[in-house]
């Protein structure tokens, strides 16, 4: 069975899309629609933009979308998958690519989260920081015995977890779980505390717009971030992406439980190869590949 899924921030560069945008007339109308929708041609950063510029959440998180979904509607007949999943943003790549959304609402949607979650920054000095080497419930027990907020927020892959929260209680986890035995604590240059309590005013902001779209029944069973379970029900769809942004990525539990459903196939769809990375660290024998317009 053949699992598509699609990547979350911290995959973009320079050029994503180019290649698209030239060699398919379905993309470049796309690329130009949703110039449309965002108000500014956000092709401009993504093709010849800089690294910084692409940085940015609000320029970084459609680029990413837009990348993934185009690249999914310009595959036609070929795009025919057993399930679907994204990690974070990637959710949302994943719900229009198997029409749950259509792209102008999925666009709409990730231009809101990305607006949300910066708004959220802005007002709250977060970090994040990626534990390696220790088993979850070590990461999750450390953190539970830190002042201030800091939960575990992206389950990234067995041995690599990524905890978000406070500034300063960051940095004490991490200093608390370097002397728990991790092999690194590392903090990542992300501009705030994602999946953590402190972005609550950014999931209550984008509920609102969550609630007023329209999610249909999608073609075949997403696997969800909040549950790590596969659903086809538009209720249910909806309920986990209004919890999404304060609840973490359980991503390792996701790929674990597409292989007990019988997945063998992994394509990664939209910029660079990091989910077919975590998945191998799961089962070296699954088939993965990057999807390719031919």
């Amino acid at each position: 069975m053949k699992a598509y899924v699609f990547p979350g921030q911290g995959s973009q560069f320079v050029g994503m899309g180019k290649e698209l945008f030239d060699s398919s007339a379905l993309a470049k109308a796309l690329f130009q629609e949703a110039g449309k929708i965002l108000g500014f041609d956000i092709t401009e950063v993504m093709f010849d933009g800089d690294d910084e510029a692409l940085k940015a959440t609000r320029i970084t998180q459609p680029a990413i979308f837009l990348h993934s979904v185009i690249l999914a509607k310009s595959l036609g007949d070929s795009f025919r998958p057993d399930f679907v999943a994204g990690h974070s943003l990637g959710e949302f790549s994943a719900l229009v690519a198997a029409n749950a959304l259509d792209f102008a609402s999925g666009l709409r949607l990730v231009a809101e989260r990305a607006e949300a979650m910066q708004a959220a920054c802005d007002i709250t000095q977060g970090a994040m920081a990626a534990i390696l080497g220790l088993e979850d419930g070590v990461v999750e027990e450390v953190c539970g015995k830190i002042t201030g907020v800091v939960v575990a927020a992206n389950y990234n892959c067995p041995g690599q977890l990524v905890i978000s929260g406070e500034l300063a209680a960051v940095d004490a986890a991490c200093a608390a779980l370097t002397d728990a035995g991790a092999k690194r604590a590392l903090r990542l240059p992300v501009g705030g505390a994602f999946q953590s309590p402190l972005m609550e005013p950014a999931r209550t902001r984008l509920a609102a717009a969550i609630e007023n779209t329209e999610i249909r029944s999608p073609h075949c069973p997403i696997y969800q971030n909040v549950t790590a379970q596969a659903t086809t029900d538009a209720e249910t769809i909806k309920l986990n992406l209004i919890k999404q942004l304060t609840a973490p990525v359980r991503w390792t539990q996701t790929m674990q439980q597409m292989i007990a459903d019988g997945c063998t196939e992994v394509i990664e769809v939209g910029p660079g190869k990091v989910l077919q990375g975590l998945f191998k660290k799961v089962d070296r024998a699954l088939e993965t590949a990057s999807a390719e317009v031919i």
